[in-house]
Formats: structure tokens, sequence, C-alpha cells
């Protein structure tokens, strides 16, 4: 089993120095998903929720919470992140929003939780702009989805 990086050898949490590593270009791709009402849906895809442009403004909370991420997750480090997209998938026959996040970086270390905490700040920002007309919406399957660049090189999920 690999060893923990963020504990100590008393078991307490650290940050991981990344000083001696490389600049490298890394990527992560997250996705998530919102599932509602077909009503709630309706009103998202047609732009008529009373809060405003739902898919917009989740976009933009995606893309400001990516670069806020070492604010909120306590031992992930402050990046200059080089790029953030957001796109979402309407499937209308499930009523639901797929969540796809892609970070990018050159850097010393990976933003797999860029691109997580992305998708969540989406998936939650969809939440608090309907949650007026459907409380029971349900956030799933929030996980990386690919991740390339340094040591540990490539990951894909099958």
């Amino acid at each position: 089993m690999k060893k923990l990086t963020h504990i100590d050898e008393k078991g307490r949490p650290k940050m991981v120095d990344v000083g001696s590593k490389p600049l490298t270009e890394r990527m992560a791709v997250a996705r998530g998903s919102v599932c509602m009402k077909k009503e709630t849906f309706k009103l998202i895809k047609s732009g008529r929720v009373s809060k405003g442009d739902v898919l917009n403004v989740a976009k933009l909370a995606g893309i400001m919470t990516a670069k806020r991420t070492s604010e909120i997750i306590p031992l992930c480090h402050p990046l200059n992140i080089t790029s953030v997209d957001i796109d979402f998938k309407l499937d209308e026959k499930k009523s639901r929003i797929d969540i796809e996040s892609r970070v990018k970086i050159i850097g010393q270390t990976g933003v797999e939780m860029e691109a997580l905490t992305a998708v969540s700040a989406a998936a939650l920002t969809i939440y608090d702009m309907c949650k007026a007309v459907d409380k029971g919406m349900v956030i799933s399957d929030i996980m990386l989805i690919e991740k390339r660049g340094g040591k540990s090189g490539i990951f894909k999920r099958k």
C-alpha cells in the first residue's frame, strides 16, 4: 500500500513540500450530476428560473471555486491555474444535468482537487438557484475522470 503524503511520521497532517519538483504541464477532468424533477429541468433549459441564468452562474461559480480551492481544502497548495473550463450536458430523458470541469496548470502539483471542487461548486449553485422549486434535487457521482502530468503519470477512469 502506498504511503499517505499528507501525514507525517507521527500521524499528523502536513502540507507536502513540492518545492523541488519540476514544473510540468498538468491537467485534470472531473464530472458530476444533478438530478431533478422534470419541471425543474424544463425551467433551467428554458431560462425561466427566477434567480437568473442557472448554467452561466453555475459555470462562473465553478471557475471561481477552482481558483480558490486552497482556501477550502486545508492541505491544497495555492496554484497559478492556466485554464478552467466547465461544460454541461442536459439529459432531458433523465431530468439530469451532467457537469464536467477541465483544469490545467504548468506547475509542481496536480489539479485534481481544483477540478473536483469546480464540479462541486457548479452543482451546488444549480441546487441553490433552483431549491425554491425543487428541494429534492440530488447531487451525485462527483469523481475524477482523468489526470495527466507529474510523476504518477496518467490516470483515466475506465
